[in-house]
């Protein structure tokens, strides 16, 4: 079965996958393409998982990259053919990767946070970051921006796709969670639309890509998924809490040169 892969118009012509949960082999509350080591689904299931979403991005199983997500603003940057994240002076605990080699394939796995795919096609350097809320008021879609400009990408020529995530209409939040994001900057209020009972609700991906605005990009986009409202092709950490629900996958989102 072929893994569900979406794309944004946003990244054309660089290759990339917005993975679904669709297309897997893994069972139960994990069903179907559950491509996180983190949680208690069968492993072998899980590599199985990995390996279709490898071939779908036309690399060899181990050139499908990802590291172990802190939620940070620490970006790993492969630059040459050969790589070993388990090297000194090189971690595996980061948010986001960058390279430009055309035998990589970079990853990053959510389940309701953002997955933030990167492209420069003009001077052939690609990034991928996972940005939650934590992440992005830390700032690591800037980080990765910067680290891809360190690697030789030109910061006007970088675009940007947005995969699915926690829409607004699904994410409640308190006032101390807006307040943090205020304290950052004052206009951040206008990511929050206040409930009756005196709660938000956020607009992360909005929030996100007035991050990467501000930081000088014109070419973003979010897909415009929620991941919360469509249980049938995505995992959603937020629902499976609200369902009491004993754990939940991670959907994979990839880019490539």
């Amino acid at each position: 079965m072929t893994p569900e892969r979406l794309t944004s118009d946003a990244l054309s012509p660089t290759p990339h996958g917005f993975f679904t949960r669709q297309g897997g082999v893994s069972g139960g509350i994990y069903k179907s393409l559950n491509c996180g080591m983190g949680g208690d689904d069968c492993r072998e299931s899980v590599r199985i998982n990995r390996q279709r979403v490898a071939s779908a991005m036309g690399v060899a199983p181990q050139n499908l990259i990802t590291v172990r997500q802190i939620h940070s603003t620490q970006v790993v940057t492969l630059a040459q053919p050969s790589f070993d994240l388990s090297s000194p002076g090189q971690s595996d605990s980061a948010d986001a990767l960058v390279s430009n080699q055309k035998s990589l394939a970079l990853a990053v796995l959510t389940a309701d946070c953002l997955p933030v795919l990167f492209a420069d096609a003009k001077n052939q350097v690609i990034g991928a970051a996972h940005a939650g809320w934590r992440g992005c008021l830390k700032g690591v879609l800037e980080a990765t921006l910067e680290a891809m400009v360190a690697l030789g990408a030109a910061r006007e020529s970088i675009q940007v796709g947005i995969g699915p995530a926690i829409g607004r209409n699904s994410y409640e939040v308190g006032a101390e969670f807006r307040q943090a994001f205020a304290a950052e900057d004052a206009s951040s209020r206008h990511f929050f639309t206040p409930l009756e009972n005196g709660r938000f609700l956020f607009d992360l991906p909005a929030y996100a890509l007035f991050r990467l605005r501000r930081a000088g990009l014109d070419h973003a986009s979010w897909i415009g998924l929620c991941t919360y409202a469509d249980p049938g092709r995505f995992y959603s950490r937020r629902r499976a809490l609200h369902r009491a629900e004993a754990g939940y996958g991670h959907m994979i989102s990839a880019i490539r040169l």
